[in-house]
């Protein structure tokens, strides 16, 4: 074990050390000032692709034997609706709810989450009439819901809301299942392509290990996107996936999605390195519990997994930015 151990410190030892510090900023949502905009701050130039280690090269086959995903439903069960709205939480118990906003409109519709902490999370709702998936990332206790209808300009109305107590089947299942920012299926190729890259590997560290260098040598950051972003910006995987590129979130959410297909619990976790607004992950490990926001360990401690700033370039001053994440303050979990 300590031999195994050892091997995979120098291999993601070696992997970090070849980060540069880019900024991507992404500003939170807010119905009282403004929308989700991502990643406007230009970052540094694209990473120059490397190759993984023969001995670490995941074994590709021709027929891929893919996961069962868990796939949230809205069965139902347990709603509170109106002739404007639904929220469905019958499987609240496993990790989300469901929203959906029915009438057709051209104004915005915001989902305000107030998890037991007390802290509020706000989600756009797309006006067409389908079910989005909404994380019950704060645990056991009792949320609040509500569904917003724009007014004008940042001034909403409620138009539906719901009280829940919740008591989870287990403290992964928010991190285990798609939802509206880590969107996946079956039939995504993120799915695919996490169980190409994992095919014949068992050990959790070693199939983290695989995906995290296929993203950072496989997707570049798109500094155009960044500079041209729209609020209201959602990842579509499969698209990140097939253009080779995105912006933070992208890179945060597509980890997220591959790991999670995998039965890894992954966190998508939003919030500020430094005085910039970012997206990074944090997996869970069985002998270790959760590693938050990390996956690198220096032989001391272990250190932050940033896939964005681990594809743009080489530098060691990433990795002494990064160092034991005092740079870096979580403030959302999807």
């Amino acid at each position: 074990m300590m031999k195994k151990r050892t091997g995979l410190i120098i291999l993601l030892l070696g992997l970090l050390m070849t980060v540069i510090f880019s900024g991507c900023d992404f500003i939170s949502i807010d119905m009282n000032t403004s929308d989700d905009d991502h990643d406007t701050q230009t970052p540094s130039p694209s990473h120059t692709e490397q190759e993984m280690p023969s001995s670490q090269t995941p074994v590709v086959t021709a027929t891929v034997n893919l996961p069962d995903i868990l796939v949230p439903a809205a069965s139902g069960q347990a709603v509170e609706e109106n002739g404007q709205a639904v929220i469905d939480f019958s499987n609240a118990q496993d990790g989300y709810i469901m929203a959906k906003y029915t009438e057709a409109t051209d104004m915005k519709i915001k989902l305000l989450l107030t998890i037991p902490e007390g802290i509020q999370y706000t989600y756009s709702i797309q006006p067409n009439g389908q079910f989005d998936v909404f994380p019950l990332s704060g645990g056991n206790g009792v949320y609040e819901i509500g569904v917003f209808k724009q007014v004008e300009g940042t001034r909403y109305s409620m138009v539906l809301s719901a009280t829940i107590d919740v008591v989870l089947t287990d403290e992964f299942a928010p991190f285990l299942r798609p939802n509206q920012y880590v969107n996946f299926n079956k039939n995504s190729a993120a799915v695919r392509k996490a169980a190409e890259l994992t095919a014949g590997i068992t050990d959790f560290m070693d199939k983290v290990t695989a995906i995290y260098h296929y993203i950072i040598t496989h997707i570049d950051y798109d500094t155009h996107l960044a500079e041209t972003v729209q609020s209201g910006y959602i990842p579509d995987l499969d698209e990140v996936l097939a253009r080779g590129e995105g912006i933070c979130f992208d890179y945060a959410a597509l980890m997220a999605a591959m790991l999670r297909s995998q039965r890894i619990p992954t966190k998508l976790v939003i919030g500020y390195t430094g005085d910039v607004y970012h997206a990074w992950i944090s997996v869970y490990s069985e002998e270790d519990g959760w590693l938050d926001n990390v996956i690198h360990f220096n032989g001391r401690t272990w250190e932050l997994v940033d896939p964005t700033f681990a594809a743009n370039g080489s530098s060691r001053s990433a990795a002494q930015y990064i160092g034991d994440g005092a740079n870096y303050t979580a403030q959302f979990f999807h």
